[in-house]
């Protein structure tokens, strides 16, 4: 009865979109409903070809659901790819503008192109290793298998589905125009959708877990589910325009906007690329290392005092504007006081190697994680001095933003993904070991010379900026144009786009690697020790 409903409800939402594709008012949601359309006529098809077969072995036995895992591994890193290479491309473009072409605008500019590579990056790579890296820890913390049968199925191909959209919308001009906010109302909508679905699959499964205590990384995982479903519905209230058009009308407006516009913007950094990570963190660098968490304690004390600052530093983001000083002062005090705990979180990544330093020269899947953990120590201290008004009159609208982000992005973010990738992928698929560690080396090195070469530049030229845009002569008069510093920047933005070239490159030997990891290296002669879940 179950598959009849499903093929009902796909057959309504396939016929559904080719109508709404055909009264289409604008190119961006036509395009997305023919999408809509496919993805709803293949699950069709699939589903009913298998109509009355019987339960696979994997999904009634004992074990844990890792098969949704699985596609997560594959899914991270093929989107990590993508999103790396728009970059390189982006970056490439700001240099050399001759690769804007004429035949190009409006579609593969620099305009286009860059919320491309943001929201591939922060939700197409980082989203789908939040999301699998979750499946993963909730079920082996819990000793349960994941709640809700083919739920987690539903997350993950849903959230592919929301990816997919977002990319095709945004090349042919489809936005809101809001930082790390720009898919359209109905997207927004359908991430609503499976954002819940998501939370009601890892809230399952710790509910029925067998384990009486709840693992701290769980903490900031459900943290990060529960906040950026709020964050997400409040900033993204809009009127859309026509049922039919992928424009819409914001709720807010002006200086209000603005305000939850960057409550929403810095807590996305906030819970989806910290608390997020620190869950990762909390259960890959122990298990990484064999060692215990250096301080169960101090993870608590984390834990807390990073949700109860984070909310509030948002309005640091909008000094010097129309919004109140008091405002941009309490966000400006809430992001200083943030310090403290995050270099606490850091300080107790780092220590859990105590009586293990030894494996930072045989072991460089551990090296990538403690970069990362020293990179995520790193940016948590130049954000809050970047949120100081004072530093913020010479960093804002400038480079500097650009290294800081992209330090904590590639050094935190994408660091700590690597190192769990190279973790999970051969006890996913059930090999002996990874197919090479020289190439994970090789690497490492990359990745962190090119994170290296990319902030240094930007932190390099984004102070010239800054200096250059308040400079003036005898008679107070400004000495540079905007187009004199452009110019002055042309080599700091090569050589950011050769760092991100190198960073691309270390990815593409990971996806190797992985890939001779599973069809080259043997299996293992016994099964994985985990305990089955029921």
């Amino acid at each position: 009865m179950w598959e009849y409903l499903k093929l009902i409800v796909l057959a309504v939402v396939a016929v559904g979109a080719a109508i709404a594709a055909n009264y289409a008012h604008d190119l961006p949601y036509m395009v997305n409903a023919v999408v809509v359309m496919l993805a709803a006529a293949i699950t069709f098809l699939w589903t009913l070809r298998h109509v009355g077969d019987a339960p696979s072995l994997a999904d009634v036995s004992a074990n844990y659901n890792d098969g949704v895992v699985r596609a997560g591994v594959i899914a991270t890193t093929f989107w990590g790819i993508v999103g790396f290479l728009v970059g390189v491309v982006i970056a490439f473009q700001l240099a050399f503008p001759q690769l804007n072409p004429a035949w190009s605008q409006g579609i593969l500019n620099f305009g286009r192109l860059r919320p491309l590579h943001t929201s591939a990056v922060i939700f197409a790579f980082g989203g789908n290793a939040l999301i699998m890296s979750s499946f993963y820890i909730v079920q082996r913390t819990s000793a349960v298998r994941l709640w809700g049968g083919n739920l987690g199925w539903f997350v993950f191909w849903g959230w592919q589905l929301m990816i997919v959209l977002a990319a095709t919308s945004y090349v042919l001009g489809g936005t809101q125009g809001k930082e790390y906010a720009e898919t359209v109302w109905y997207i927004d909508l359908w991430i609503t959708v499976v954002w819940v679905a998501f939370l009601l699959t890892f809230l399952g499964t710790l509910m029925s877990r067998k384990e009486p205590h709840i693992y701290v990384a769980n903490w900031f995982l459900l943290s990060m589910i529960v906040t950026v479903a709020m964050l997400h519905v409040v900033n993204n209230a809009a009127i859309p325009v026509s049922i039919f058009s992928s424009q819409s009308v914001p709720v807010y407006s002006g200086v209000q906007d603005a305000m939850v516009q960057w409550w929403y913007g810095h807590n996305a950094v906030g819970f989806f690329l910290t608390a997020g990570f620190l869950g990762m963190m909390y259960y890959f660098v122990p298990k990484q290392a064999e060692r215990p968490i250096y301080s169960y304690k101090l993870s608590i004390i984390h834990f807390w005092a990073l949700i109860f600052l984070y909310i509030w530093a948002g309005p640091h983001h909008l000094h010097y504007t129309a919004l109140p000083d008091w405002a941009s002062t309490l966000g400006m005090v809430f992001s200083v006081m943030l310090w403290m705990p995050s270099w606490g979180g850091m300080i107790n990544g780092l220590m859990t190697l105590s009586g293990a330093w030894d494996k930072l020269r045989t072991d460089p899947i551990i090296r990538m994680m403690v970069v990362s953990i020293g990179f995520y120590g790193m940016s948590t201290f130049e954000g809050p001095m970047m949120s100081i008004r004072a530093v913020n009159s010479l960093s804002h609208y400038t480079d500097w933003t650009i290294g800081h982000v992209h330090s904590g992005a590639l050094g935190w973010n994408g660091m700590i993904t690597f190192g769990v990738l190279y973790f999970l992928t051969p006890r996913l698929w059930n090999r002996e070991r990874l197919y090479s560690l020289q190439l994970v080396s090789w690497h490492f090195w990359l990745a962190t010379i090119g994170i290296v070469l990319y902030a240094s530049s930007m932190w390099v030229t984004g102070i010239m900026e800054g200096l250059m845009w308040r400079e003036v002569d005898a008679n107070g008069f400004l000495v540079n144009a905007f187009a004199d510093t452009v110019a002055a920047k042309f080599p700091m933005y090569v050589v950011r786009a050769l760092g991100g070239t190198l960073f691309l490159a270390g990815a593409l030997i990971m996806c190797y690697n992985l890939w001779k990891t599973v069809t080259s290296v043997d299996s293992r002669s016994t099964a994985p020790s985990a305990v089955p879940a029921e």
